[in-house]
């Protein structure tokens, strides 16, 4: 029985350069999704919803094994905003992250269903007794479409200069930032050095 890995499907998206910015198209992708609000930090919210969505996601790729299709749980990415919308600048306070809108999403392969993961969600209501949020998380349809990305690795913390050099990227090409910031998270940050985390950070942009 093959295995399916996603970042390998969609390479461009998951392992850019860390040397320059690049531009991709984005298609249409289903994912587990589930929202909230406050620092990453220092969250509970944030960390149950982590926990959740993961429990749900290798939920639904146990019935996908059952099914006789195995793919490998995809990495979780996040969206990033304020309420309003405001672009606070690149080094971010502890009232910055605090007041951080954030929707978590895992991608999803095109043949799960919504009845799949409904059946998913009912096994791991069972399994780990009603965990909180299970009933907030939801399978949607993201259509992200053109953005810019960077491979940057290190410090979550230290990201602002990265963020800024993509910010300038659009500008520089002649378009302006649209939707949210994306963030993928390619390493487990409790078994790799702060100093090692590789994280995919996304623009969306559009036209003037």
């Amino acid at each position: 029985m093959s295995n399916i890995d996603l970042k390998k499907t969609y390479k461009s998206l998951y392992n850019p350069t860390a040397k320059a910015v690049v531009d991709v198209t984005v298609p249409p992708i289903n994912y587990l999704m589930i929202d909230g609000q406050g620092d990453p930090n220092t969250s509970q919210q944030y960390m149950d919803s982590v926990a959740v969505l993961y429990a749900l996601a290798y939920g639904v790729r146990a019935i996908s094994k059952e099914q006789g299709i195995v793919y490998t749980v995809m990495p979780l990415e996040g969206l990033w905003w304020w309420d309003e919308n405001q672009h606070r600048g690149f080094d971010l306070s502890a009232a910055d992250k605090a007041d951080f809108q954030w929707t978590l999403m895992i991608h999803q392969p095109d043949h799960i269903t919504a009845q799949v993961v409904e059946s998913a969600r009912e096994i791991v209501r069972k399994k780990k007794k009603n965990p909180p949020f299970l009933d907030d998380v939801r399978m949607e349809t993201y259509d992200e479409g053109q953005a810019a990305q960077i491979m940057y690795i290190g410090s979550y913390d230290d990201e602002g200069p990265t963020v800024k050099k993509i910010h300038d990227h659009i500008e520089a090409s002649g378009y302006q930032l649209a939707k949210k910031h994306h963030e993928i998270y390619l390493s487990d940050p409790r078994k790799v050095d702060v100093k090692e985390l590789k994280t995919v950070i996304r623009q969306p942009y559009s036209m003037k």
